[in-house]
Formats: C-alpha cells, structure tokens, sequence
C-alpha cells in the first residue's frame, strides 16, 4: 500500500509546528529569554546563600588541624608519651572515614541540609572546645575520635547539596571556590593561634592551648547557627524559593540528569542509590586517584 505525496505531507511535521515545540520547552516560564532571566536570579541567590560553605569548611578544617597548631603546650599539659601524640592525630581519620558515606545517606532520607549540616556544626564545636578540659591522653583521644564522627557529614554532605541545584557544567566551579576554604583555613588557623598562644597564656588560670579550643569551637557554634538561616535545603522543599524558581530549579535537575527529585532514583529503597554507587566502576576509579593523592610523598 502506497503512500501519497499529500499523505506523506501530513505526517511530517511543519516548520511552524517544529519552533512551536522548541518553544514549548520554556513556555511555562514566559519563553527562552523569560526562562534565561530567572535562571540568572536563580543562581545569583543559590551563590550567595552557599557561599557560606567556605567559610564553614575554614572552620571545619581548623577544628581539624588545631591539636597540631598547639602541639608543645598539648603534649606538656596532658603529659602524652611515646606515639600518643600521633596516635591523637590519626584517630580523627577513622571517625571520619567511618561516618562520611551513612552522613550522606542520612541527609538524603531527612532532606533538611539546612538543618542537619549546622546541627553537626555545633556538634563538633561542642566536642572541639570539650577538647581544652581534657585532662589525659585518654580524654583527648575520646574527643578527637568524635570529632571526626560528626565533622565528616560536612564535607560530602556539601558536596552532595551543590549538586542537588547546580547542572554538572556549573559543579565544577563550585566545588573549586568550596574547596579554597582548605587552603584558607591554613592562613587563618595559623592567624587565630598566634593571636591565642600569644596573649592569652594563663588568662582566667588557663593556659593558652586550652584557650585555643574554647575559642575555635565557640567560632564554629555562633556560624552554624547563623547557617540554619541561610543554607538552602533541596529543590523540592526550600521555602525561601518562588514557584516559577521552584519549577526551573527542578527541571534543570530533569535536563542535565534526567530526573527531576531524589526520590526518582530510589526506587529500589532507601539504600538503592548506595548499591548504584558500589557497582559504578567510575566511583571506584575517583576512589583510587583520591587514595594516591592522599599517600603521595
């Protein structure tokens, strides 16, 4: 059975039905320059609000390295021996180690970033001021092993909200602006202890590496409290966002990814996305180029 020259018209679409199609694809935002816009706005507000994540990483990184900042005055006051000191240094790893895959996990089941990440904040600001009244090695190891429990939510917790907004052409800058808060913290941790060892030795009958503690976790509690007010949660249910934001935030996430919410790639559970991530070779392989750059000399 043929097909007539003006049968076969008909099945082909026209010019004008094409660029109608093309522009259906915005057409709930207003058109192209309309959508083009508010996307603008978009990210200019979603920038400014996770900006604070660098400098909670400075905080999260200072809380991490302070023990070796205050290295003489922590080996006097808690008469450490032998390894312990290295011993102390080493312990936070495995609490961190432990904890960074269930943290990420926990996240996405509650799906209040704005809440948990500041909540693990004053979490560990609590435990590195509880670090000055530590009295022994036991004390100081029992606080840097929880230390390391909680402040390991941060930094894949982090990771993992950026790249619940931002399409993965504009991951890569985020990431890079997020992880200068590494290289920060080491002019400014060096600047807060000098100032502390410096002038504060005795002050109150305390001495200056305990001051240190207090005064770096008292830092990080204030910020992860301003922080509740201002971290974004998922598109889905951050209150702050419009309905048309709202709409495009979720359908950037559809084009760049092919979905559009969380609960989309769990249909196997709550621990699917973990068992996606376990037989994806490309996991695996950053895994191991992580591995060298942490053993390299």
């Amino acid at each position: 059975m043929s097909i007539g020259h003006s049968d076969a018209a008909s099945i082909l679409p026209s010019k004008e039905h094409v660029d109608y199609e093309e522009l259906d694809l915005d057409i709930e935002f207003g058109g192209l320059e309309a959508r083009n816009k508010l996307e603008r706005k978009l990210l200019w507000k979603l920038d400014l609000r996770m900006s604070i994540l660098v400098l909670i990483y400075i905080l999260n990184y200072i809380d991490r390295i302070n023990v070796s900042t205050v290295r003489s005055g922590l080996t006097t006051g808690l008469h450490l021996e032998g390894q312990q000191y290295a011993t102390l240094l080493s312990i936070l790893l495995v609490g961190y180690i432990i904890m960074q895959t269930p943290s990420n996990m926990f996240l996405n089941y509650i799906e209040k970033p704005s809440l948990y990440l500041p909540a693990c904040m004053v979490v560990w600001g609590v435990i590195s001021a509880l670090t000055g009244i530590t009295t022994n090695f036991v004390g100081a190891l029992l606080t840097r092993f929880f230390l390391g429990f909680v402040e390991a939510a941060f930094f894949p917790g982090a990771v993992f909200l950026i790249s619940k907004w931002y399409k993965r052409t504009e991951i890569g800058l985020r990431l890079a602006i997020l992880y200068c808060g590494n290289v920060i913290s080491n002019a400014f941790g060096a600047l807060i202890a000098s100032g502390i060892l410096a002038n504060m030795n005795n002050d109150l009958g305390q001495a200056a590496w305990r001051w240190l503690f207090y005064i770096e976790g008292a830092l990080t509690i204030s910020v992860a409290i301003i922080a509740v007010f201002i971290l974004p949660d998922f598109p889905t249910n951050t209150k702050w966002l419009s309905d048309d934001e709202r709409r495009l935030a979720l359908k950037r996430m559809e084009e760049d990814a092919g979905v559009g919410d969380q609960s989309e790639t769990e249909h196997g559970g709550r621990g699917h996305g973990f068992y996606l991530a376990v037989i994806d070779w490309k996991v695996w392989w950053l895994k191991s180029f992580l591995d060298l750059d942490q053993v390299a000399p």
